[in-house]
């Protein structure tokens, strides 16, 4: 694991930049207070990175459990919503050891290649505000409709009222050092691979803040402007940033109900992120998810006990780490330690970094997600994945994560269960001796979405046919198809059509007279009609 310091490092660094804004804003969405983002997003960088599978996956709070964060709180209060966190982490825990992790591996690729487009074309809509100085809307929720009545597309429109000029400078110049820095910089000496872009993007920041302050205070940013990071003075004013949850609450039975709700679509997001965070890797490392589960429950239930918002690992701060050249989880551990010292020990330093500055990083980061480039390959593919990959990437940026993917996984179950119903693969028709005999052929797999395909085949079948069924090749075949033909069978009299079967796995040919029993029609080569 210390074998790759010199790119882990500065990713790690990266992550911090990214993960920072985004602990503090959406723990401000989820009606918490900003220290319990922090607080998450620090178990998320030591705790599951140090247990999870995933070599390059970074975990903290995620936008997508904002809509059920926020109303656990307003409904139990933040102690006894802290509870249903908890549970919800040993839900999650039993997920891992029950195996269900499987699940992951389900998704089309398609809608994966669609949520990191979709991720991308949000993260720029979201940023340009903050990258010209309108800061009203704070980092993290990634949903399309606004919580000050605002949406994606109309908060632009605002932007020329709300335009900073200092903003637009650092936020320019941070856009042109991170272009430099990929496109020539890196290539040219091992310092440059060493001190990543963004860092330096982030130092210029600073810089920038430093010197108008001392020179020309007209260019100075105010703090709404800038990161705000909450600051103790002693021991006793850090420790009573921590928020211990009321086990009381576990009397209420619809604290089970929202612990389940909170395990359910935490983990649907880590998987998703495991997916897509494997194809973005260049090594294509593939995560071992019950492992993942596993590490999000146990991140989970501590990060309850201490008083931080739910954790799922996350794909903005993961694609940060694989963008930046992180190499193995090392860099996400990192990059939780830099959350907490820099939280601890200089929070002064961290309220100097203009908004501007991160949202050039995002902007750099998102563009990466939804490089036009990428929809050229996807549409020689043909529409069976090109129309799922849009409508993935179109919905989530119209509505949010989790409804985005739901609508992108509807649309390829509509393409399967169509292409099931007119693909004659899974009955083939051959000619056989004579014009008046017919073939059909099933597959190994014959699962209830062929069903359509079979019943239309068989209605076409011409009357005075001879049909031999050849199913010798049938590993599994569902009831629901068994049911269509038997179904034709019995009905075949009134057409003169006679009958073969080729039971499955029997290479002898069977003729049978019309009409057979079919009752026993099962995958057994012993049960022979």
């Amino acid at each position: 694991m210390f074998k790759h310091l010199r790119e882990d490092i500065p990713a790690s660094i990266v992550v911090f930049f990214v993960a920072l804004p985004l602990c503090l804003g959406i723990a401000l969405a989820s009606g918490a207070d900003p220290f319990a983002g922090l607080i998450a997003g620090i178990v998320g960088g030591v705790i599951v990175g140090y247990f999870s599978g995933s070599r390059l996956g970074v975990s903290g709070p995620a936008a997508g459990l904002i809509a059920v964060v926020a109303p656990a709180i307003l409904e139990f209060g933040y102690q006894g919503f802290l509870v249903a966190v908890i549970l919800a982490g040993v839900l999650q825990l039993v997920f891992g050891y029950l195996k269900a992790g499987v699940i992951g591996y389900y998704f089309p690729s398609a809608v994966i290649k669609g949520m990191l487009a979709g991720i991308g074309l949000v993260i720029i809509d979201k940023e340009i505000p903050h990258a010209v100085g309108l800061d009203r809307e704070v980092e993290g929720p990634l949903a399309f409709e606004q919580a000050d009545g605002e949406n994606g597309l109309s908060e632009l429109l605002n932007i020329p009222e709300f335009l900073t000029p200092s903003a637009l400078i650092i936020s320019i110049g941070a856009i042109l050092i991170l272009y430099i820095w990929d496109k020539y910089l890196k290539h040219q000496h091992k310092v440059f691979s060493i001190i990543s872009g963004p860092m330096v993007a982030v130092v210029f920041g600073i810089v920038f803040e430093i010197v108008t302050r001392k020179i020309e205070s007209s260019l100075t940013l105010s703090q709404d402007h800038l990161v705000n990071v909450p600051k103790a003075t002693s021991v006793a004013e850090f420790t009573g940033l921590f928020t211990l949850p009321d086990f009381s609450f576990l009397a209420n039975p619809h604290i089970y109900l929202v612990a389940f709700t909170i395990a359910i679509v935490a983990s649907l997001e880590t998987l998703l992120c495991v997916e897509a965070t494997d194809r973005l890797d260049p090594e294509l490392y593939v995560t071992p998810t019950n492992k993942e589960l596993k590490a999000q429950g146990l991140g989970n239930i501590i990060s309850g006990l201490i008083g931080g918002i739910p954790i799922t690992q996350v794909i903005v701060r993961s694609s940060a780490n694989i963008q930046s050249g992180a190499k193995t989880k090392l860099s996400a551990m990192i990059h939780g330690m830099l959350l907490l010292v820099f939280v601890v020990l200089i929070p002064d330093l961290l309220n100097l970094i203009p908004r501007a500055v991160l949202a050039a990083i995002l902007l750099r980061i998102g563009f990466k997600l939804v490089n036009p480039r990428s929809f050229i390959p996807m549409y020689k593919l043909g529409k069976n994945q090109f129309i799922p990959f849009v409508v993935t990437m179109v919905s989530i940026f119209f509505t949010d994560l989790l409804l985005g993917i739901l609508i992108g996984l509807g649309v390829g179950m509509v393409i399967i269960l169509l292409n099931s119903f007119q693909n004659s693969y899974f009955l083939h028709e051959e000619p056989g001796d004579s014009p008046a005999d017919i073939r059909m052929r099933l597959p190994e797999q014959v699962s209830f979405v062929n069903k359509g395909a079979i019943l239309n085949r068989l209605s076409k079948v011409p009357d005075g046919t001879h049909l031999v069924l050849d199913a010798s090749k049938t590993l599994y075949m569902d009831y629901d198809v068994r049911e269509v033909i038997d179904d034709f069978v019995q009905n075949s009299a009134s057409r003169n059509i006679e009958i073969t079967f080729i039971e499955p796995n029997d290479p002898a040919l069977n003729q049978v007279s019309n009409p057979p029993d079919t009752s026993s029609f099962t995958n057994d080569s012993s049960n022979n009609s």
